[in-house]
């Protein structure tokens, strides 16, 4: 063999494992969304990845996982899920309510989007029919939203001396747009006076009890909503002071409980 192409075979094995490594795709990265935080949603960030685990999806060794908190502020999304498009992410998994879902679906119509969802996806324009979502967005719901008037009829069986009952909610979150309607029409049905209590702030929650407290409103629903979960240590705290019976959508608990 002459001594340029002994030099070529060697340099060019040399090279292979280069271009084996070059070649390797790269980690998948998973976009995590979600309307409320961290803190309480703990638990449902450790199933997740356990989830992952099991599907042989490890966190750091062959997938990433890029999580985007809006903190209770639905306004956030659109700029959080923008990053995910950006970078881009392999598909979005979009949680804590609809409103991430409605944001990453406006944001993008190529990336898979799986999303949770408390309310019926079809009337929010996530999927076409719960059999056949069709395009690039797919998920999961419990309806817990339309649970509402079952909520008020529980709370009514538990305080059955109660006939003015309030409903604490976030006026700005569509998903809860339609409870008031809801809620006062199956309180009609029951004999009971529903006050509708809107809370955009910290303050206004205490606003909200200290009205409960003034004009002796006997119980409380509180809508299902990213910043009510937030403050749901406030709400629960204020309740038990007050003595104001109570019912909640079902709150992530913390990861330190």
């Amino acid at each position: 063999m002459k001594r340029r192409q002994f030099i070529m075979l060697i340099g060019g094995a040399a090279a292979w494992p280069l271009a084996a490594r070059a070649q390797q795709p790269a980690m998948q990265v998973i976009g995590f969304l979600n309307g409320q935080s961290s803190r309480t949603w703990g638990p449902m960030v450790a199933a997740f990845r356990r989830g992952l685990n099991e599907a042989g999806y490890i966190e750091g060794q062959n997938v990433i996982i890029d999580y985007r908190w809006a903190e209770g502020q639905p306004d956030r999304l659109p700029a959080l899920v923008g990053e995910f498009v950006r970078r881009p992410v392999s598909v979005i998994v979009a949680t804590g309510g609809n409103n991430p879902a409605m944001a990453a679906k406006a944001a993008t119509s190529t990336i898979p989007i799986v999303f949770t969802s408390n309310d019926d996806p079809r009337k929010y324009g996530l999927v076409a029919s719960l059999n056949r979502p069709g395009g690039n967005v797919t998920g999961v719901s419990w309806f817990s939203a339309e649970l509402g008037p079952k909520r008020l009829a529980l709370l009514h069986d538990l305080v059955p001396n109660v006939t003015t009952i309030a409903l604490l909610l976030n006026p700005n979150n569509a998903e809860t747009a339609r409870q008031p309607a809801e809620l006062q029409e199956a309180g009609r049905a029951l004999g009971l006076q529903i006050v509708i209590l809107h809370t955009l702030s910290i303050g206004d929650i205490d606003a909200a009890f200290a009205n409960v407290v003034q004009n002796r409103i006997g119980a409380l629903v509180v809508a299902g909503d990213s910043f009510l979960a937030s403050r749901r240590e406030q709400i629960i705290t204020l309740a038990a002071r007050h003595a104001v019976p109570a019912v909640y959508v079902r709150w992530p608990v913390q990861a330190d409980s």
